[in-house]
């Protein structure tokens, strides 16, 4: 039961993350991208440690739960999602996809670095790769529509998804008291505030311009892609490892080409198809121990 309760869990966290790519998207006309990130992780850090309060659980740190708050909060909400809403500004959504999907290959290279357990076999590191092929096919539009990427704005996508594939190998390091509600809410407020001055150091206007879609998008960034996302990320991260739920980045991007089909009317082409099949190709390499015993049981 517990590993078709991890499949299930993957795969809506996918979808959670992969629609947020469009949310994204349509939120940033409302505000800059380093003032809509802050806000959105303090909004999830309120919701989630009341969410942790309501169940019952505590929501005080402990010394073993210092270290895993400050990982997550500097390395994944701060520099990760900074380095991120930044670099996506300065390149296509394309490029930005393309490039965050080697988060898993960084993960790859950390926990065999840093984890003794995590030795990458060759049909996990041909899976990989085979993720990233298709990740390309799906999200970079056809020759004549592509323009050359800013070199910083890919430079630090790059440092993105660097760091947070080494946040997340970090946080397996670690060994917290607090539940994971508790434990992600305190790093969504220690991250936030960095991102707050990260805002104002850029210079960033801390205005809002509300609008519907605005704060539908907002709001689905909030609740939807952040709260129950990032409890789902990890809680799956605790069971699964960070190899294996950093490969949500191969499979986000169907789901982001699907509901920007649905929600901003945006064209599937023959590249999205062919991309899908090399990702579920992928996928399978990497994953095909797991997916047999889960036939199997």
């Amino acid at each position: 039961m517990r590993r078709h309760e991890n499949l299930l869990g993957f795969l809506a966290l996918a979808a959670l993350w992969g629609a947020s790519y469009p949310a994204i998207r349509a939120a940033k006309a409302g505000v800059d991208p380093l003032l809509m990130a802050a806000l959105r992780f303090d909004a999830i850090g309120i919701v989630v440690l009341a969410y942790a309060l309501v169940r019952g659980q505590s929501i005080v740190p402990g010394r073993a739960d210092v270290r895993a708050v400050l990982v997550g909060g500097v390395g994944i909400v701060a520099v990760h999602n900074g380095l991120l809403f930044v670099g996506q500004a300065r390149v296509s959504g394309a490029i930005g996809a393309v490039v965050l999907a080697t988060v898993p290959i960084w993960s790859v290279g950390f926990a065999a670095a840093f984890l003794d357990s995590a030795r990458p076999t060759p049909s996990r590191v041909a899976g990989v790769c085979l993720g990233l092929v298709g990740t390309a096919i799906l999200a970079v539009p056809g020759p004549m529509a592509v323009d050359a990427p800013d070199p910083l704005g890919v430079a630090l996508l790059f440092a993105s998804a660097a760091a947070f594939a080494l946040a997340a190998v970090g946080l397996r390091r670690e060994s917290p008291a607090l539940g994971v509600a508790a434990r992600q809410g305190w790093m969504m407020l220690v991250g936030g505030p960095l991102l707050h001055l990260g805002s104002l150091v850029a210079g960033e206007p801390q205005t809002v311009a509300l609008s519907t879609r605005f704060v539908v998008a907002f709001g689905y960034l909030v609740l939807a892609a952040g709260a129950v996302g990032y409890l789902l990320y990890f809680g799956l991260l605790d069971r699964l490892g960070p190899v294996e739920i950093n490969l949500v980045g191969y499979v986000a991007p169907v789901f982001a080409t699907l509901v920007g089909w649905y929600w901003l009317g945006e064209v599937v082409s023959t590249n999205t198809v062919v991309g899908f099949l090399v990702i579920c190709v992928g996928f399978v390499l990497v994953k095909r121990e797991a997916l047999r015993a889960a036939v199997a049981s």
